[in-house]
């Protein structure tokens, strides 16, 4: 399945589907408290895609 297609992303798949580095990515993901765009499975961070695409779209820098 295509990433763009995915609903869910892992921090490896985000980072390439973003350009955004990975360490980056998981301090946004610790750093924000209960942010909509993350889903945890186990203890594995998944990024909701479209949401983070709201997210990003908001804001004026990462």
């Amino acid at each position: 399945m295509p990433i763009w297609e995915k609903y869910t992303l892992t921090i490896e798949e985000a980072a390439k589907y973003f350009r955004i580095g990975e360490s980056k990515l998981r301090k946004l993901a610790e750093e924000n408290p209960v942010p909509d765009w993350v889903m945890m499975n186990g203890n594995r961070i998944q990024i909701k895609r479209k949401q983070f695409e709201k997210m990003i779209d908001t804001v004026d820098a990462i």
